[in-house]
């Protein structure tokens, strides 16, 4: 039985933390520059990370949390540019799916050596990643580090780092 089965409709498994690292040759939607921010979305969840000023190459190191009731939607992630007089500015999306992530945590691997691979996903047609990516062991922890491929632009990823926190008596690990 995996997670999403074990866990009741409407019941949180784990809240998933999301640091928002930073961007990387982002798209230019103002004379010069951009002003970027990113969303989170997760079904009905939405939260947003601070605007960084004219930069295409922005540090946001911003962590986000999600609850996460259901393991199998994928987390979307839009990038905007804050404009002042009119609609912000589309800068991009992807998707990424943490079950692989989820999967992982839930494997419960005390002891294992910092650096430890537990997975890797390859980049393919159904994801947004731009390389290869790591689910590791870390200080005691699961952890994954993304390198998104934005869609609907003409250049820019985002890079992200996935943390897991279980709730105890959830049905997560």
């Amino acid at each position: 039985m995996n997670l999403a089965e074990r866990a009741a409709p409407g019941q949180m498994v784990g809240l998933l933390k999301v640091r928002v690292l930073r961007g990387v040759n982002l798209a230019v939607r103002d004379l010069w520059s951009s002003d970027p921010y990113v969303i989170l979305k997760m079904g009905k969840q939405k939260l947003k990370t601070r605007v960084i000023k004219c930069n295409t190459n922005p540090v946001w190191n911003e962590e986000l949390t999600l609850y996460v009731e259901d393991p199998t939607l994928p987390v979307r992630l839009e990038v905007y540019d804050k404009d002042t007089f009119s609609l912000d500015d589309r800068m991009g999306n992807a998707e990424f799916d943490i079950h692989p992530f989820v999967e992982a945590v839930k494997m419960n691997l005390e002891g294992l050596p910092n650096g430890t691979i537990i997975r890797k996903v390859v980049p393919c047609r159904r994801n947004c990643l731009a390389e290869e990516s790591h689910v590791y062991w870390s200080d005691g922890e699961v952890v994954q580090d993304l390198v998104l491929r934005l869609r609907n632009v003409e250049r820019g990823e985002v890079e992200l780092q996935l943390h897991w926190i279980s709730i105890p008596g959830s049905g997560g690990s």
